[in-house]
């Protein structure tokens, strides 16, 4: 008995010559000053980049639509350039200034790829009306070509302004709308996540040509109003498409460059009644 007891009173003193040695050990500081305020390192700071800003490349930037998207795509502070044949701003407003033109003609060589370095998305306008063959060419091949070479640099999306069916129009204008609808086909192979096709009617607005200003919301507006209370005759085959409502300039620039920088904006076709409830959106 006597043993245990020497035993147990032998661990109890180790126990508490260690607790004592831990307790002063936790109480302990590197300072003998217990006065001295505690030292915070500051953390190191860390200069990381901005990270990259959108840039929007605008083919046709100098035409009627191709213009307003430019101008609407600077107002939501976007880098902005423009490939047109002619390079040059033809446009005699201060906010062209802020736009990066380039030269280039998308049938004639390769030296317009250039314009696609750091572009993150695309918004075509390019087209034209003439012959049938000159149609397709311009409608149809030249946008398959940057559709292509935009795939290939890896340019995010891609919309493209093309045109709602017009009914016996499309026969009478079969090289404008089959041009069109290639250059739609190959989109959809090229960027199959990444596309939109707006698919306006006549686009009205304020118009220049040369040095006239057209004023074509004189008849677009009105006409809208009354095509929009009309829409159940759209269905008519051959006619009804010839009822589809005009659309505002502005509203297909604002949906076109929505389209072009919303990762969330969904693929596929828009025709005028969407164009009309997107630009009415916030």
């Amino acid at each position: 008995m006597s043993r245990l007891i020497h035993s147990r009173l032998t661990l109890s003193s180790f126990y508490n010559r260690l607790g004592s040695t831990w307790r002063g050990r936790c109480l302990s500081t590197e300072s003998s000053n217990i006065d001295e305020p505690i030292k915070v390192e500051e953390a190191e700071t860390v200069n990381e980049p901005p990270p990259p800003s959108d840039k929007l490349l605008v083919l046709g930037g100098n035409g009627f639509v191709g213009s307003h998207v430019c101008k609407e795509a600077l107002n939501r502070g976007l880098s902005v350039a423009s490939l047109s044949r002619s390079g040059n701003s033809s446009i005699q407003e201060p906010w062209a200034n802020n736009v990066q033109w380039h030269q280039g003609d998308l049938l004639s060589g390769s030296s317009w790829k250039e314009a696609l370095s750091g572009v993150t998305s695309i918004v075509s306008c390019v087209g034209g009306f003439g012959s049938n063959s000159y149609m397709y060419k311009i409608n149809g091949t030249a946008n398959i070509t940057a559709i292509r070479a935009a795939a290939e640099k890896g340019v995010k999306r891609f919309v493209y302004v093309s045109a709602a069916d017009s009914g016996v129009m499309n026969y009478i204008l079969q090289g404008y709308y089959d041009g069109k609808r290639a250059a739609e086909t190959e989109l959809l192979v090229r960027f199959p996540y990444g596309h939109v096709i707006l698919r306006p009617g006549f686009i009205y607005g304020n118009r220049r040509v040369g040095n006239m200003e057209l004023p074509l919301g004189v008849i677009g507006s009105p006409l809208e109003m009354v095509l929009q209370q009309a829409k159940p005759l759209s269905q008519v085959p051959l006619v009804g498409p010839l009822l589809t409502p005009p659309v505002n300039v502005t509203a297909v620039a604002k949906v076109a460059v929505r389209a072009a920088i919303d990762p969330v904006f969904p693929p596929g076709i828009v025709d005028v009644n969407g164009i009309l409830r997107y630009s009415q959106q916030k």
